[in-house]
């Protein structure tokens, strides 16, 4: 499998599933006649990140892993997202970063060094231990806190929801 397949797919198809809880998440606001920003700002336990902080780590880990593999400059995002159209469109400009990068970009960058500094910290990996170990257990873990917020407050998700649809 090439570095390609393993990681610009899979991030993107989270992406994607995690708009369509979003949509689900949103939906459910409108009809049980609460104010957005209820959801948006929820957390699962105090010391955890709301709902939006949980997108934007999604999508920064996603165009941070992208940018990096490929070698290609990360786009910065201001975090300012307060609504859900504005999460969309954050999710929309990431997927459209991922999509832009080409097969070729990645080639040989599972052997890459990737350094992060991480509160003062530089953790140094190669590519594929970049991705495998670091971007795909985060964005996994933030999809899913975002699915468990939403779940909480009963959001009616299911796991196919959380998967996606076959695409």
């Amino acid at each position: 499998m090439q570095l390609y397949d393993a990681s610009i797919a899979p991030l993107i198809r989270n992406l994607q599933n995690l708009e369509h809880i979003l949509r689900q998440g949103e939906a459910y606001a409108e009809q049980k006649k609460v104010a957005p920003e209820v959801l948006l700002n929820s957390r699962l336990y105090v010391d955890m990140y709301p709902l939006i902080k949980q997108v934007q780590l999604v999508s920064d880990m996603s165009k941070g892993a992208g940018g990096r593999l490929a070698g290609i400059d990360i786009p910065q995002y201001a975090d300012d997202e307060a609504s859900f159209e504005q999460l969309y469109a954050r999710i929309a400009k990431t997927v459209a970063f991922l999509e832009a990068i080409k097969p070729s970009q990645l080639e040989g960058a599972e052997h890459k060094e990737v350094v992060l500094t991480i509160r003062k910290v530089d953790l140094t990996f190669s590519g594929l231990d970049y991705l495998e170990k670091w971007v795909m257990p985060n964005v996994y873990f933030h999809v899913t806190t975002a699915y468990n917020i939403l779940r909480h407050l009963g959001v009616p998700l299911g796991k196919t929801d959380y998967l996606g649809q076959k695409r």
